[in-house]
């Protein structure tokens, strides 16, 4: 009767996932149609799956620049760096946090949570950033303000090591003479895969997907748009002849030239698919880590 029950209740949560994965495949699969969708027919004819007129203009369009390709190579280089700097500062101060001979350690657990209550507002950080540090119109400016903004993931990176790394591994690692940075980089790291996969997915998505910074912090250097920044300016630039197109001289001509439907969902996969290529091979990492023992026997 037991295992009758059990299988119900896989059969029924299968069907529970299966039409909820539906419903999340559904928006996108309608983005990507309506991106191959001519843009006349997307206007008469509003959105479907199935394409009436199979069209590329929209996606010709965008990769006709030569800032596209760039603004990839810069997206990809923040998103490695920026992964690679948010998990060492992260692993390192949660392992000391997590550590109970710390001296003052419930100060800086204190205050790493209060950053994420309160900042200085938008203006003070504004001016801390380019006028203290100087990073306005440079690399520094996509990089930097969002690995200073990672209270949470140190405060999450704190409770798996005190609760998901066995006190019993730490103390046979000390027993047989190892350091403690050893211990953290041979014994500790180790058994944290999940967390630190969990983080680099979520670092990953918020430095690729991140456009605030370039727009606040970059205005003369724009070969260092990433593709968030570059595809918003591009939909600024339409939406801006959209509006005025009876005010500014062929703007008429201008904007018939340009699927200025169409493209916008061209822009969203442009920035999103990359993202689906990538999620298989983190999620797959993320749950090989998952299933990595602990203490055994």
């Amino acid at each position: 009767m037991r295992n009758k029950d059990e299988r119900r209740f896989n059969v029924l949560g299968h069907i529970v996932m299966a039409i909820l994965s539906f419903n999340a495949i559904i928006p996108v699969i309608l983005l990507i149609m309506s991106s191959v969708t001519d843009n006349d027919t997307l206007i008469r004819e509003g959105y479907g799956f199935i394409p009436s007129k199979f069209s590329l203009a929209a996606y010709e369009y965008i990769f006709e620049f030569d800032t596209v390709p760039r603004a990839y190579i810069i997206s990809i280089l923040l998103t490695v760096i920026g992964v690679i700097c948010s998990l060492t500062i992260t692993t390192m101060l949660g392992y000391a946090l997590a550590r109970q001979g710390l001296p003052g350690r419930g100060i800086i657990t204190f205050l790493v949570f209060f950053t994420m209550l309160f900042n200085g507002g938008l203006v003070p950080t504004y001016v801390n950033y380019t006028t203290v540090f100087g990073i306005k119109d440079t690399f520094f400016a996509l990089l930097i303000p969002g690995l200073m903004t990672n209270g949470f993931y140190i405060l999450l990176m704190k409770s798996y090591f005190v609760t998901g790394v066995p006190n019993e591994i730490m103390e046979a690692a000390y027993i047989d003479g190892a350091t403690e940075m050893k211990t953290f980089l041979k014994v500790a790291l180790p058994l944290a895969k999940p967390i630190v996969a969990t983080i680099a997915l979520f670092s990953g998505l918020a430095y690729w997907n991140d456009w605030n910074n370039g727009y606040v912090y970059i205005s003369k250097r724009t070969d260092l748009y990433s593709i968030q920044n570059l595809l918003n300016r591009m939909m600024q630039n339409i939406q801006y002849l959209t509006q005025n197109q009876g005010n500014i001289i062929n703007a008429e001509q201008g904007l018939a030239a340009i699927p200025s439907v169409s493209v916008r969902m061209a822009i969203a996969i442009v920035g999103l698919l990359p993202i689906l290529i990538a999620y298989p091979f983190v999620q797959r990492q993320l749950v090989k880590g998952i299933t990595l023992g602990g203490v055994k026997g």
